[in-house]
C-alpha cells in the first residue's frame, strides 16, 4: 500500500496551477541549456535531445497545495544522465524558464533516477498547460520543484532561491517534512506579507 505523505489527499485531477501565463514553445527553436559550475556546458537542440536515451518511470507526485497523484508514468530523459555529460562541480541546481521568469533550487542530493527532463505523461505528449513540451520532473520533492517549460538549467555551488522560495515557500522542499513554507510562516501570512495573490506553478 503507497503511503501518503502527512497532509495530502489523493486525488484523480491535475490540477493546472501556474505562476504565469502559459507560453506557445517552438520546437523548432527550442534550446536546453545546462551551464554554470561544471566542467563542459552544453546545449541542445529539440532534435538533439529526441536522440538521446529515454526513461519511463510510474511514479507519485506531491503538490504543497495538498494534493497527490499516484502511480502516473512519465518519459523523459534521466536528469542524471545529462548531467553526467557536463560534469557538474557544485551541488544545487536551479531549474529555469526564460519563457515566464521562473526558476526553482533543488539539491543535486535529491536527484535520482526518477528525475527527467519530462516530455510524455500517461502516453501522451505533455500538454502545454503542464508544462509541455518540456518540464523538470522531480518527483523527490513538493511538485512547485518540477519547473514548466524547461530551458535552463545552472549548476551552482550555492544554494540560491528560486522564484517561490524568494516569496515565502521552504528552500528544499521535501515532502516527507512537510517543508512547505518558511519555518514560522504559514500560508496565509505568507500571501499578506508579500501581497502576493499567485498561486505555485506546477
Amino acid at each position: 500500500m503507497t503511503k501518503i505523505p502527512h497532509g495530502q489527499i489523493v486525488t484523480d485531477k491535475f490540477p493546472i496551477l501556474s505562476a504565469s501565463k502559459t507560453p506557445n514553445i517552438d520546437i523548432k527553436t527550442y534550446k536546453l541549456r545546462i551551464y554554470g559550475s561544471v566542467e563542459n556546458e552544453l546545449s541542445f537542440t529539440w532534435e538533439q535531445l529526441m536522440g538521446l536515451p529515454m526513461s519511463r518511470v510510474k511514479v507519485d507526485i506531491h503538490c504543497v497545495t495538498r494534493w497527490s497523484r499516484l502511480g502516473d508514468i512519465w518519459e523523459g530523459i534521466k536528469l542524471k544522465y545529462l548531467l553526467d555529460m557536463v560534469k557538474p562541480k557544485g551541488n544545487f541546481l536551479m531549474l529555469r524558464s526564460s519563457y515566464v521568469g521562473y526558476s526553482a533550487n533543488v539539491p543535486m542530493s535529491y536527484i535520482n533516477e526518477d528525475c527527467m527532463v519530462a516530455f510524455k505523461f500517461n502516453n501522451l505528449p505533455l500538454e502545454k498547460e503542464h508544462g509541455g513540451p518540456v518540464r523538470a520532473f522531480i518527483p523527490t520533492l513538493y511538485f512547485w520543484k518540477s519547473t514548466k517549460w524547461l530551458d535552463e538549467i545552472e549548476v551552482m555551488d550555492e544554494d540560491k532561491a528560486g522564484f517561490w522560495e524568494k516569496r515565502g515557500y521552504n528552500m528544499r522542499g521535501d515532502y516527507n517534512k512537510e517543508e512547505r513554507y518558511w519555518d514560522g510562516l504559514n500560508f496565509v501570512n505568507k500571501l499578506v506579507f508579500f501581497g502576493n495573490k499567485d498561486k505555485d506553478d506546477e
